[in-house]
């Protein structure tokens, strides 16, 4: 099955559907990965916070796919900022993957409160690596529109994309809005709301009429929206449900339907971007 592809600002295309591995554990990492693969997924995102890099790339190996048909994107450790952590993680991060080049590196988080506030150096420092060859892109995640302003402000470069909570419960529509003003792509993270749309009585309805699940019904309308996505599942089965997204369309009062089912911030199922500032400290 064709996955669409989104062309960046940088000229690379990334392609519209992946795989994540949040939370997946190390132990179960790489033969998640491998069915994931064997579905038919290309689009691969870890990140050194998910301490499982290394899975992720013996699965990528083992699996025989040539590295110029996967896209595959890690995410800076939120105790790395610091220009030369940055400098050294990344290099742990292409080591730990068996790469010589990601196809993307985000900031994870922005972390307002830690740094000094200074996430700018951060930044400078990705686009520093873009310019070794380490990674096609740089980009970002959980960037709120003033966050994004400052970061293009202060260096002239923009993010390929901005990697932020989006569910149906959370339309994020001020962060989307800012992406697409300065041309940045929007990648939609907790897509199904952490399995809440599966109990929603709108979604269900028109899961129903369609003879499809709540969650191929909400990762559709993710696509239709322009949204890039990477559901997650350890199961086969679910894995093969969430690649199952193009051969059925929603119609403009379904998708109505389901941007009508924001909460605002109480919709949100993780951290404000502003307040937000752990610092993870596993595998170091």
């Amino acid at each position: 099955m064709h996955v669409p592809t989104i062309r960046l600002n940088d000229g690379a295309s990334i392609p519209q559907l992946g795989f994540g591995v949040f939370l997946v554990p190390r132990e179960d990492t790489q033969r998640t990965v491998e069915q994931a693969l064997q579905v038919g997924y290309r689009h691969i995102d870890t990140a050194q916070m998910y301490d499982n890099e290394a899975e992720v790339g013996a699965a990528i190996r083992a699996s025989g796919i040539p590295r110029e048909d996967l896209y595959v994107t890690t995410k800076l450790n939120n105790g790395h900022h610091l220009p030369d952590d940055a400098r050294r993680t990344f290099a742990e991060s292409l080591e730990k993957l068996g790469m010589d080049r990601v196809d993307l590196f985000l900031i994870h988080w922005p972390l307002p409160t830690r740094y000094d506030g200074d996430f700018v150096s951060t930044w400078r420092t990705l686009i520093e690596l873009r310019a070794s060859g380490g990674t096609t892109s740089v980009g970002v995640s959980n960037f709120e529109p003033d966050h994004l302003d400052r970061i293009i402000d202060e260096t002239g470069v923009v993010p390929a994309v901005n990697q932020i909570e989006v569910n149906p419960y959370f339309t994020n529509e001020a962060a989307r809005a800012a992406d697409a003003r300065h041309g940045i792509a929007t990648e939609a993270w907790s897509p199904i709301a952490r399995g809440r749309v599966a109990h929603d009585e709108t979604i269900g309805a028109i899961a129903r009429r369609l003879g499809r699940t709540a969650a191929q019904v909400t990762l559709r309308w993710h696509l239709q929206r322009g949204d890039i996505i990477f559901p997650k599942s350890m199961h086969r089965e679910r894995m093969e449900e969430n690649f199952a997204l193009f051969d059925f369309a929603l119609s403009d009062e379904d998708m109505a339907a389901l941007s009508a089912l924001d909460r605002g911030e109480s919709g949100r199922t993780g951290p404000n971007p502003n307040t937000f500032d752990m610092i993870h400290r596993s595998g170091e």
